[in-house]
């Protein structure tokens, strides 16, 4: 018996091993840019770290030819794939289920609704611009849930191409900066409370770094009540992935049909939505005390980066010019959408 185990555990030492050397170089790589972009980061935060992750990663694989080997390849999709996952569990802990409870109802309407407008929007305008598939989805969930988390989370369950990750991130990122620049101003000409430009801001702007930037510039409570919006958006991901990843699912099964007795549930509930969950639930009951709460944000938005550098890594930036201008256009009227119904959802139900 003894020998037995010593000759398995020989058989299955070497594998391990050799996945890990076929991984550990582009690996590496993505996370020495994601260091570099991380820094950048501090220094742009309008841009933020993980944007700056797939901008070098693109830019790095297009000028250095090296960057491009067979042997790179496992390590970047280890890092746009499980790190990503992995990334999704961490920054759970910063949402606090009972934040979303104190937001309180009077903000709901307008959160739903403006989900409502992303997603219903991304399927009407992308048939009408010819617009379909993931990067469809794509761009519809970043506008409508939290940018560039909500992508990550909707890539790990759909697998999109990575091209399409690409071209969603940029979209979004280009009307986060305008949101940024665009929204305190207009907020002021409105004439709006700091308490509504917070739901505002919390409603219609993608990315939480950009949420902050926006709110906390106008004044007053609006930064606070903003990001605790925000927060609360975020919890849509539970639902919007799941359903995700159940029409996936259903295209991978035989003819289409999806038989949810037969079908594991790792295919229909993806183990880093658990832990994304389980995570919440967790800093909700005050296990992560909340001088931990830094640091697990820069933990989380340091693993995203990574994962975004390693999808940079692995673009060509010939195939994003194939998808030519049509999903900016897309991204550009569903932001305005966005924007314009959540205004309109806070004159209807008095929280203007």
């Amino acid at each position: 018996m003894v020998s037995t185990a010593t000759e398995t555990d020989r058989e299955v030492r070497p594998s391990w091993q050799a996945n890990v050397s076929r991984r550990l170089p582009g690996l590496v790589i993505a996370l020495l840019l994601a260091a570099v972009a991380t820094v950048l980061g501090q220094f742009v935060p309008i841009v933020g770290g993980p944007v700056f992750g797939i901008l070098l990663g693109a830019v790095a694989a297009a000028v250095v030819p090296g960057l491009r080997g067979e042997r790179l390849a496992p390590g970047y999709a280890f890092a746009a794939k499980p790190v990503l996952q992995a990334s999704i569990v961490v920054l759970g802990t910063g949402l606090s289920l009972t934040q979303v409870v104190k937001v309180g109802g009077d903000s709901l309407p307008v959160m739903l609704g403006t989900l409502a407008v992303a997603l219903l929007g991304a399927w009407l305008l992308g048939r009408a611009l010819g617009v379909r598939g993931d990067t469809q989805t794509l761009i519809g969930v970043g506008t409508g849930i939290c940018g560039a988390s909500a992508i990550a989370a909707t890539t790990a369950v759909i697998n999109a191409k990575q091209t399409q990750v690409a071209y969603a991130i940029g979209t979004i990122f280009t009307f986060n900066i305008a949101a940024v620049l665009l929204f305190p101003p207009i907020g002021h000409a409105l004439g709006m409370s700091p308490h509504a430009f917070g739901l505002w801001s919390g409603t219609a702007i993608n990315d939480t770094s950009s949420v902050v930037a926006a709110a906390y510039s106008y004044g007053g409570d609006a930064g606070a009540y903003g990001i605790v919006v925000k927060l609360t958006r975020t919890l849509m991901l539970i639902p919007i992935v799941l359903v995700l990843a159940v029409l996936t699912a259903r295209k991978q099964a035989t003819g289409g049909k999806l038989h949810l007795r037969t079908m594991p549930w790792r295919k229909i509930v993806p183990a880093f939505l658990i832990g994304f969950v389980v995570a919440a639930t967790l800093d909700s009951l005050g296990v992560f005390p909340e001088s931990w709460h830094p640091v697990l944000s820069a933990v989380g938005t340091f693993l995203i980066t990574t994962a975004l550098a390693g999808i940079g890594l692995s673009l060509r930036f010939s195939d994003m010019r194939k998808a030519g201008h049509r999903p900016l256009l897309l991204g550009a009227l569903l932001w305005i959408a966005v924007a314009a119904s959540s205004l309109g959802l806070q004159a209807l139900t008095g929280t203007m």
